[in-house]
């Protein structure tokens, strides 16, 4: 049997490749498990620079295997708590990953796919690709995937789509800013190899920690406190050995040490 989740290496780009074709990358324990693990790995990894998520087959992920919510259907509260957090701390890791993340997205992306979609730092798809937060037609509510999907496309798209479960296209997906950009199906790779591209011309540093920023920027609500920090951020960085370079290099008019050819 194939392993449920792939992880190939290009140099400093991490690929993790969702690969259950046949069951359109839909999620059980295993593979939560297993997705867990290997971001855990590539986040510790001082050679990577980028990691990108994807789908083998026809879909990115179609959201929970069945025979997984049977089984779950028919398990404790307590079981149930337990596997929830599971996929909490698979969101959460994704979400806080120290690397910047691309989602390569087509196909079916439902349920907790969406909310893959949404931990990711940057999310291309093509026109067929469809999405949906299907939960409450089975009386249930995306839950632990909210806080990305919030924070992706805001409290007034989430609550429409949290209540009617409608499945929407890719076009809409990039309209609420679920998605970044739309693009053609034999285009969309050479789509994400430009946004990896532009992160390797980034600075290491910079590109991994820009999400710190955006978090923290949104949870302060000190608008002085937010100058002060922000402030001793770029001091910080103006001084350090990736900023002393970035900025030398610009001023040289050469290319930083860590522009990849």
């Amino acid at each position: 049997m194939s392993p449920a989740l792939l992880t190939l290496r290009d140099g400093p780009v991490a690929r993790l490749r969702l690969n259950r074709p046949e069951l359109h990358n839909a999620f059980d324990a295993q593979l939560i498990g297993d997705l867990t693990s290997a971001l855990v790995a590539v986040g510790q990894d001082e050679s990577v620079r980028v990691v990108v998520l994807e789908g083998e087959g026809a879909s990115f992920s179609a959201g929970a295997d069945l025979n997984w919510m049977r089984g779950m259907a028919g398990a404790s509260e307590a079981a149930n708590r337990d596997d929830a957090l599971a996929l909490a701390r698979l969101m959460r890791t994704l979400d806080e990953l120290p690397r910047p993340t691309v989602a390569r997205v087509h196909g079916a992306a439902f349920g907790g796919g969406v909310g893959l979609v949404a931990c990711c730092d940057i999310a291309v798809g093509t026109p067929e690709a469809k999405f949906g937060l299907t939960e409450s037609k089975l009386g249930l509510l995306p839950a632990v995937i909210s806080p990305y999907v919030i924070a992706a496309i805001g409290a007034r798209q989430a609550r429409r789509w949290f209540a009617t479960a409608e499945i929407f296209d890719a076009a809409r997906a990039r309209d609420i800013g679920l998605l970044h950009e739309v693009v053609d199906a034999p285009g969309l790779d050479g789509a994400v190899q430009r946004q990896i591209d532009l992160l390797l011309k980034a600075g290491p540093h910079a590109a991994s920690t820009a999400k710190q920023l955006v978090r923290r920027v949104c949870a302060q609500h000190d608008r002085a406190q937010l100058d002060i920090e922000n402030a001793a951020l770029i001091a910080r960085l103006r001084v350090s050995p990736e900023g002393q370079e970035g900025l030398g290099a610009f001023l040289d008019k050469r290319k930083p040490y860590w522009t990849q050819a």
